[in-house]
């Protein structure tokens, strides 16, 4: 029997690249999204495969309960859930609303938590599942401008981290996958900029005029995210997966890093790779005088 795979976010990007490579290996694909599925459904057709798109919008808790009882009134069981739905936040601490703090802690986060809380009862039930968080290197490491999105993954990776421990004993697997920077529309669609830090009168200007555009142009013109998909597939089918795949080069050069240097010697690496500005030690000394 075909296993029934749930992935939330999956109109674009990895969402998107994960289902057709899925749905070609043939499992049961179910795709959830907010909006439009006339390309989910264009490039489906094209690939010659079947997928079944679900409405769902994980910031809406009866939204989630219905994707997840249609699944399960079509296909009468979910054996593996991918949360994938995310955007990213570009501000500073200093000008981030509360509005943008809880939408990115809302989607990435509560969202995850609420998919995961409907389809953790099926899953029981049958005796077993795989979950799957599209993480980020940046769930291991901090990145300026993007603190509220860092601060997310980071609770991702505390969520597959503990949640393991919860339902091991029912025979569900839980793993995360730390994404690089790949080519997807994340820029066009997954990145919100707040108004003020990305104002010419920001006094943070040089670090943005600087900084977002090496991002921008890692992610326009990175990868396909078709690693990310294969790294799913291979996650389902081999139980002895690691607990968070590393996939892309920024997660292959940096969670390394991170876990062999002290804080001080990477946080100076993470500097001079992105050639970024050093603190003013002489500065913060002389304002305690």
């Amino acid at each position: 029997m075909a296993k029934t795979v749930l992935i939330t976010g999956a109109g674009s990007g990895m969402g998107l690249a994960t289902a057709l490579l899925l749905a070609e290996g043939g499992y049961r694909v179910f795709a959830g999204i907010r909006g439009n599925d006339a390309d989910l459904m264009a490039q489906a057709r094209g690939r010659g495969v079947q997928i079944t798109p679900v409405r769902l919008d994980v910031q809406d808790t009866a939204s989630i309960r219905d994707a997840v009882a249609q699944v399960i009134s079509d296909a009468g069981r979910i054996d593996v859930l991918v949360n994938n739905a995310g955007f990213g936040l570009l501000a500073t601490v200093e000008d981030g609303t509360d509005e943008e703090m809880m939408w990115q802690f809302d989607v990435n986060v509560f969202g995850l938590l609420r998919t995961t809380r409907e389809v953790l009862p099926h899953m029981r039930n049958a005796g077993g599942g795989v979950i799957i968080n599209i993480s980020s290197f940046l769930g291991r490491m901090g990145l300026p401008l993007l603190t509220h999105y860092n601060a997310s993954k980071y609770a991702v990776e505390g969520i597959t981290d503990s949640l393991r421990f919860e339902v091991g004993p029912f025979g569900i697997r839980v793993h995360s996958i730390l994404a690089g920077l790949f080519g997807t529309n994340f820029v066009k669609k997954g990145l919100v900029a707040n108004a003020a830090t990305t104002s010419e009168a920001s006094p943070y200007r040089d670090l943005v005029s600087h900084f977002v555009p090496i991002v921008a142009q890692a992610i326009n013109e990175g990868p396909s995210p078709e690693p990310i998909a294969r790294a799913v597939q291979a996650i389902i089918e081999d139980e002895g997966s690691d607990i968070a795949v590393m996939v892309g080069t920024e997660a292959e050069q940096f969670v390394p890093l991170r876990r062999s240097l002290p804080d001080k010697d990477f946080e100076a690496q993470v500097i001079g790779t992105f050639g970024l500005p050093p603190a003013d030690r002489q500065s913060a000394t002389e304002s305690n005088r």
